[in-house]
C-alpha cells in the first residue's frame, strides 16, 4: 500500500441553477458534435488543424493583445515570476503553438483503425475497430498553449472537447479558441467540438462532473487539490495522476559516471515537472563512493538531500529525512535519498511511497534490470535512462494530453490512441445461433 492515499473529499451542494443550465447546454452541445465528429475523415481534421496553425500566425496580434489582459491582471492572483512567464505569449511561442498544430495533424488518424480481426468457425467476422471515446471534458491550469494542444489532440482523436482552463489566463485562452472555431466553420469540423467555458466560477467544474450523460471522460491537469477533486466528485471516469514522487535507484552493478548523469538530468532538468525524479536510492555496496558524488553534483544546481542516518554519514550537508519526505513530490531543490541493501529492498521502497509514475534504475547487471522492471509498479519504468523520458513526444506518441497512473483505461503518456476506446463490428451472412 503506498503512503499517499487517495482522500474522500465530501461533494458540495450545487446552488446556481442558471450555472448549471449553461452547463449543461455546452455538455450537450459538445455530445451532439462528437456524434459528427465521428463520423468525420481523416482529411477534415488535417484540414481543421492546418488552417488553425495559419489562423493562429495570422492573428498573432490580436492573441498578444489578449494575453496582455491576463498577464495585467496576474499579480492580483498571486502568481509567481516563474508562472508570469508561463502565461506570457509572444510571437515565437505562439509560432511553437501553430506548430505543435501541425505535428498533430501528421499524426495517424486512430479512429477507424482494425487493431484485431478474426473468423469464427460458423463464418462470422469479428473486427474490433478504434472509435473515439466522445467527449472529453478537460480541466487544467493556467498556460494557454495547453488550451490549443488539448483542444487539437482531442479533435484528432476524433472526440469533442469541454475546455475549462484557469481564469489567469483566461482571456488568452479565449482569443485562441474563437480562432480555433472559427477554422472550424470553414472546414467540416463543427465548432461545438472545441468549447471554452467562459466563466471562472469553480461552481462550474462541479456542474459538468455532474453530467454523465453527456460527459464520457474527465481530465484533470494542474496541481494535486485539483485532480483530487475532479477525482472525488466527478460521476464519469477520470484519467489522472494525483502526484509524481518519481525515484532513481542506483544498483551495486551501475556505472558511477553514468548514474550522476541521470540523477542530475532527473533531477535537474526541469524540477517543477511531475516526471522529474524526488527521490534517490543507492545500493549499500557503491554508497560510500557514489553518494559525494552525486551529493557533490547535486549541490551544483542547490538541491537539498534529506536522507536517512547512512546518507547523512556520507554526506555531512544533508539533513535526516522523515517518512513525510520519502512520499513527497518537492516540485523544487530538494530530494530524498536513502541507502538499500538490495534490488529488492530498493522495490519495497518505491512501491510504498512511489505515486506509480516514472521509476529509474541505474545498472550494469542484466537480471537487477529485470527484477526492478517486472516489480516495480509504476506507469514507467526506466532502465539506464533518465525518468524526465516520460513524455509523449519523447516516447514518439506526438502530442499527449498528459501522464496517467492509472491502470483502466490509459496508462503513461496518454497520446491519441489513450483519448480512443473500440468497438466489436461483426459480419455474418445470415447466421443464427444456436
Amino acid at each position: 500500500m503506498r503512503i499517499l492515499e487517495k482522500t474522500t473529499t465530501e461533494v458540495p451542494p450545487l446552488g446556481d441553477p442558471q450555472l448549471g443550465d449553461y452547463c449543461r447546454r455546452i455538455a450537450q452541445q459538445a455530445q451532439a458534435a462528437s456524434v459528427k465528429l465521428a463520423q468525420l475523415s481523416g482529411e477534415a481534421k488535417i484540414a481543421w488543424l492546418r488552417l488553425s496553425a495559419e489562423s493562429l500566425r495570422a492573428e498573432s496580434k490580436a492573441i498578444v493583445q489578449a494575453n496582455d489582459q491576463d498577464l495585467e491582471a496576474a499579480p492580483g492572483y498571486g502568481l509567481t515570476d516563474a508562472a508570469i512567464d508561463r502565461l506570457r505569449l509572444t510571437p515565437d511561442r505562439i509560432e511553437s503553438i501553430a506548430v505543435a498544430l501541425e505535428q498533430v495533424a501528421q499524426l495517424a488518424d486512430p479512429i477507424g483503425k482494425v487493431i484485431d480481426s478474426t473468423v469464427r468457425p460458423n463464418g462470422l467476422v469479428i473486427n474490433k475497430i478504434r472509435v473515439p471515446l466522445g467527449v472529453v471534458f478537460f480541466v487544467y491550469e493556467s498556460r494557454p498553449n495547453v488550451t490549443a494542444d488539448a483542444a487539437a489532440i482531442c479533435v484528432k482523436a476524433g472526440n469533442a472537447v469541454i475546455l475549462r482552463g484557469g481564469k489567469e489566463a483566461i482571456h488568452s485562452s479565449q482569443a485562441i479558441v474563437d480562432i480555433m472555431r472559427a477554422a472550424a466553420r470553414k472546414t467540416r469540423v463543427p465548432a461545438d467540438a472545441v468549447q471554452l467555458v467562459d466563466t471562472t466560477d469553480r461552481e462550474a467544474v462541479g456542474h459538468f462532473l455532474r453530467l454523465p450523460d453527456y460527459i464520457d471522460v474527465a481530465i484533470p491537469r494542474g496541481g494535486e487539490g485539483l485532480i483530487r477533486r475532479v477525482a472525488a466528485e466527478a460521476q464519469m471516469p477520470v484519467i489522472k495522476h494525483f502526484t509524481g514522487n518519481c525515484h532513481v535507484y542506483v544498483d551495486a552493478a551501475a556505472d558511477m559516471n553514468m548514474a550522476t548523469e541521470i540523477l542530475v538530468n532527473s533531477k535537474c532538468q526541469r524540477m517543477g515537472v511531475c516526471n522529474a525524479a524526488e527521490s534517490l536510492l543507492v545500493h549499500a555496496d557503491i554508497a560510500s563512493e557514489f553518494l559525494p558524488l552525486a551529493a557533490t553534483a547535486l549541490e551544483k544546481h542547490g538541491i537539498e538531500i534529506r536522507g536517512d542516518d547512512r546518507t547523512c554519514e556520507l554526506v555531512p550537508n544533508a539533513s535526516i529525512a522523515t517518512e513525510e519526505d520519502y512520499a513527497t513530490e518537492f516540485l523544487g531543490p530538494t530530494i530524498s535519498a536513502r541507502v538499500v541493501g538490495s534490488v529488492a529492498e530498493a522495490i519495497e521502497h518505491i512501491n510504498r511511497y512511489g505515486s506509480g509514475h516514472t521509476d529509474a534504475i541505474v545498472t550494469n547487471n542484466l537480471l537487477a534490470a529485470q527484477e526492478f522492471t517486472a516489480q516495480v509498479d509504476s506507469a514507467a519504468v526506466m532502465v539506464n535512462a533518465s525518468t524526465r523520458f516520460n513524455d509523449g513526444g519523447e516516447f514518439g506518441l506526438g502530442a499527449e494530453i498528459g501522464i496517467s497512473t492509472d491502470k483502466f483505461h490509459a496508462r503513461g503518456p496518454c497520446g491519441i490512441e489513450e483519448l480512443t476506446s473500440y468497438k466489436y463490428v461483426v459480419y455474418g451472412r445470415g447466421q443464427t445461433r444456436k
